[in-house]
C-alpha cells in the first residue's frame, strides 16, 4: 500500500458510493484505492491522501487516458485540494445520471441483498430535474476560516476554502453579501432563498450557540421563510428541515402519491414528517374522512407542521421519535399508507421492523442515501415484504448525493 502523500498510476474501476472509483494499486488482487476526480476507465496519476486498514483514499490529479464523458469543471474550486462540495463536476451531465443509477443499483445488490433481476425489473435510472446543474441550492452553510471569510470545507477536512461565489448555490445566494465580507464573530454563515423570493443571512457562533439573522428581501422578522410546494404556501424556519433544490418538493410529493395511489377515508402516517409536505399531500387525497399522523422530533419542525397544517383538521402532529411513538403505540391504528422519510442514517431495524408489523398496504419510502435506504430494504425483505417500484432523482446535481423513492407492499395476507 503507498503511503499518505505519494503518487501511483494506477486503472480506474467502477464507481462507488460517496463520490469515487475503485482503483487496485499494481492491478487485480492489489490494495484498493477509492480515487475522487477520476472517472471509470481512466489512466490516472493519483495522489494518496488518506491510508486505511485495506483500503486508501485518493485524488486522481493527473489524467494520462481521459474518459470520453469528462468535461472541464465549471467552478475554478472543484478540483483535487480545493472545495469539496462538488464531486461530479469533472463528469458530463448524462453520465452524472448514469453513475448515480450505478452506485443505487450496486447498493441494492450488495447491501439490499435482492437478486440481480429483481433490481433490473425495477429498471433503476436517475431522473434528471429542471435546470442545467448549476444555481439549484436554495440552502447553503459556509464555514468562517481563521481570517473571518466565508468559504467552504475540503472534502473529509475542517479545512476552510475561500472562494468568491458557489455556481450550485442560489442565484441570490450567489449575489448575497457572504463571501464579500468578513464575519469576525461567526463560526458559520447559513443562507437561505427561499421559493417565495426571501432570503435570510445567518451568521452563527459554535461556542455560545448565539446568532442573529438579517432579515432581507422581504422575509419575516421571524427568521421564516415563505416556501411554496404541493399547491400550498408555506411558513419555514430558516434552520428547520426543507429540501434544497427547487423543484424537489413537488417532485417528491408527486412520486410518493403516485407510489401509494391514497384512496378517500385511508389512514396515513408521515414519520420524519418534517413541516409536513408529504402529509399535506396525503390529507389533500384521502379527504376529511382519512386521519394522517405527522411524527417528528425536531421543535422546529413539529411548530412548523401545526402552524401549516392547521386548516386541515385531519392531520394531527405527534412531537416525538418515530422509534419511540410506534413503540410506545401512540400512532393511531389501524394505518393504511406510510411515508417514510428518514434522516440520511436511515430508519434503521427496530423502525422498519415496527411497519412490518402495521396492517399497512404500503410504504413510500423517501430516501437520500441509497445506503442505508438499502439496509432498510433488507429488514423488510427479511420481513417477507418486497421493494415493488423505485423512482430516483437528481436532486444535488454536481455532487454524488441522489434521492429515492421506494415503494414497499407486504406479503400477501
Amino acid at each position: 500500500m503507498p503511503g499518505e502523500g505519494e503518487r501511483v498510476e494506477v486503472s480506474v474501476g467502477a464507481v462507488a458510493h460517496g463520490g469515487h472509483c475503485v482503483a487496485r494499486v499494481g492491478g487485480d488482487g492489489g490494495p484498493v484505492l477509492f480515487v475522487r476526480h477520476a472517472l471509470p476507465g481512466e489512466r490516472v496519476v493519483a495522489l494518496v491522501t488518506e491510508v486505511h486498514r485495506g483500503f486508501a483514499r485518493a485524488d486522481a490529479v493527473e489524467i494520462l487516458s481521459p474518459s470520453a464523458d469528462r468535461v472541464t469543471a465549471p467552478c475554478a474550486f472543484a478540483h483535487p485540494n480545493g472545495c469539496g462540495g462538488c464531486d461530479l463536476q469533472h463528469v458530463a451531465p448524462p453520465a452524472q445520471l448514469d453513475w448515480k443509477a450505478s452506485v443505487v443499483a450496486e447498493q441494492l445488490l450488495r447491501l439490499g441483498g435482492m437478486p440481480e433481476d429483481q433490481i433490473k425489473a425495477l429498471g433503476v435510472r436517475v431522473e434528471p430535474l429542471p435546470g442545467d446543474g448549476l444555481g439549484w441550492r436554495t440552502r447553503v452553510r459556509y464555514a468562517v476560516d481563521g481570517r473571518d471569510q466565508a468559504g467552504l470545507l475540503k472534502h473529509r477536512s475542517h479545512e476552510v476554502v475561500p472562494i468568491d461565489r458557489c455556481l450550485i448555490a442560489h442565484p441570490a445566494i450567489q449575489a448575497a453579501p457572504v463571501t464579500s465580507r468578513t464575519w469576525p464573530d461567526a463560526d458559520e454563515v447559513h443562507v437561505v432563498a427561499s421559493a417565495g423570493g426571501d432570503l435570510l443571512i445567518t451568521p452563527r457562533r459554535a461556542v455560545s450557540l448565539s446568532e442573529e439573522t438579517d432579515v432581507l428581501d422581504g422575509a419575516a422578522a421571524s427568521g421564516e421563510v415563505r416556501e411554496k410546494a404541493a399547491g400550498r404556501e408555506w411558513m419555514i424556519p430558516g434552520d428547520a428541515f426543507w429540501q434544497v433544490h427547487p423543484a424537489a418538493a413537488d417532485t417528491l410529493a408527486a412520486a410518493v402519491l403516485e407510489f401509494l395511489a391514497p384512496q378517500p377515508g385511508e389512514a396515513a402516517w408521515d414519520l420524519y414528517g418534517g413541516a409536513g409536505l408529504f402529509a399535506a399531500a396525503l390529507a389533500e387525497a384521502v379527504g376529511p374522512t382519512g386521519p394522517v399522523t405527522v411524527v417528528e422530533s425536531a421543535p422546529q419542525g413539529v411548530a412548523a407542521a401545526r402552524r401549516n397544517l392547521a386548516d386541515l383538521p385531519g392531520v394531527a402532529v405527534v412531537a416525538a421519535k418515530v422509534e419511540t411513538a410506534l413503540r410506545q403505540n401512540r400512532l393511531p391504528r389501524p394505518v393504511d399508507l406510510i411515508v417514510l422519510d428518514p434522516p440520511r442514517s436511515g430508519a434503521g431495524a427496530a423502525v422498519v421492523k415496527a411497519i412490518t408489523r402495521t396492517p399497512a398496504r404500503a410504504v413510500a419510502y423517501v430516501a437520500c442515501d441509497p445506503a442505508a435506504f438499502a439496509r432498510d430494504v433488507a429488514t423488510f425483505r427479511a420481513a417477507g415484504w418486497r421493494l415493488a417500484g423505485l423512482r430516483a432523482f437528481d436532486l444535488f446535481p454536481m455532487t454524488h448525493h441522489v434521492e429515492c423513492v421506494g415503494l414497499l407492499v407486504p406479503p400477501e395476507r
